[in-house]
């Protein structure tokens, strides 16, 4: 009986310690940023520089000299902007917030709502004058109140830059003004990277989508310079810009049936040339392309050798540019073991989501452990067996 008993024993312990000479494999998934599949158009723009990107996927849907670096002129401002909404949404600031003018933005010429040194005005109705009438004193006001002084506002325009992966910009002030700059430059891909970091924060569309406001008590009017709001069906914003050295600039975004566009123009001849531009990338974007989006999502998976025998997973959601009809055929593709090993890490990457259109791999979003599997130890590796042994 005795040898009976010891025979169950070494096989309960043989059984459970098995899992501890298997090696976790976990699959790697990283996501992937395919390019659409669609012939580019043989537009040749009357611009130096152009692009149109998808505002939710990132993705390039045509361009055309897109890295050249040239002046923005005013078109500058979305940085400034982003730097303002990121202290707001951030709240090191508040809209509510009085910004005092200084003598240096007081100063400021070009476009502007005439500041005068000691006026005070709040943060939002400055932000508003910036993004509707391209408030040069504003955009300077505003960056002392948020950095202390112009010089360092700027230092962290190209700090912020550089983190974006905007690498052909280089920023020399807070407004575009270029009569005195050096090498204030940014290319057309760099402004549809800024902007679409800008228009993450949703309250900026809240002014950029305004034709016409007023501020300091309904006494000064504002008119967007940005024409499109008034005549382009579904245009949200962002920013335009010009000086004889940039010509004309803009970044426009504009949505439609889900689709959100951005479409930057840089030195084109004229304003109304400009916004032609524009116009037609739109046109090109929303006639051919849609968004397909897939939502996040939960598993789970048997796991071998922990203290706990489930791993809960998730997946985050996933969107992709694809031609227009084309989001009915694309293919979701779960790869995953049946079976994990512990140790497993809370965030540890152990599959992935697999996208596909028409067998063509178009993205991925890895699949993570919700929570830590710690490996089982010994004394409770030990306890399992004597309770398993107890219930004999």
């Amino acid at each position: 009986m005795k040898k009976q008993m010891k025979r169950t024993v070494c096989l309960l312990l043989a059984v459970l310690l098995l899992p501890f000479a298997v090696l976790s494999v976990g699959a790697e998934a990283v996501a992937i940023s395919a390019p659409v599949d669609a012939d580019t158009p043989a537009m040749e723009l009357p611009c130096r520089a152009a692009i149109l990107m998808d505002a939710k996927t990132g993705q390039v849907l045509f361009e055309q000299n897109a890295d050249e670096a040239l002046p923005p002129a005013s078109v500058t401002k979305i940085m400034t902007l982003l730097l303002v909404m990121e202290a707001v949404d951030g709240g090191r600031i508040a809209l509510s917030d009085p910004v005092t003018v200084s003598a240096h933005a007081a100063s400021m010429g070009g476009s502007q709502v005439y500041l005068k040194e000691g006026e005070t005005m709040t943060v939002e109705e400055m932000l508003k004058c910036v993004v509707i009438a391209s408030a040069n004193d504003c955009a300077v006001a505003l960056a002392e109140h948020v950095a202390g002084s112009e010089e360092q506002f700027v230092r962290d325009m190209n700090a912020r830059a550089a983190a974006l992966g905007m690498t052909q910009t280089n920023f020399e002030n807070t407004n575009g003004l270029d009569d005195t700059a050096v090498n204030h430059v940014t290319s057309a891909r760099d402004i549809a990277i800024m902007s679409r970091a800008l228009i993450a924060h949703e309250k900026i569309l809240a002014y950029s989508g305004i034709w016409m406001d007023t501020v300091r008590d309904g006494s000064f009017g504002l008119t967007n310079t940005n024409r499109l709001v008034r005549f382009y069906r579904g245009c949200t914003g962002l920013k335009t810009g010009s000086t004889a050295r940039a010509k004309f600039c803009i970044s426009a975004t504009a949505q439609r049936d889900g689709v959100s566009l951005i479409a930057v123009v840089m030195a084109a001849d004229t304003r109304d040339g400009r916004n032609q531009i524009a116009a037609q990338l739109l046109d090109y974007g929303f006639a051919n392309f849609c968004t397909f989006e897939a939502a996040a999502g939960e598993l789970s998976r048997a796991v071998t050798g922990g203290v706990s025998s489930v791993c809960p997973l998730t997946y985050a959601p996933f969107a992709a540019t694809v031609q227009k009809g084309a989001s009915t055929r694309v293919e979701t593709v779960i790869e995953l073991p049946e079976t994990l090993t512990a140790p497993i890490a809370a965030g540890e990457t152990v599959g992935r989501v697999v996208y596909r259109l028409d067998g063509k791999e178009i993205g991925a979003v890895p699949i993570v452990a919700a929570e830590c599997v710690e490996k089982i130890g010994f004394g409770t590796l030990f306890w399992r067996i004597l309770q398993q042994f107890l219930l004999l």
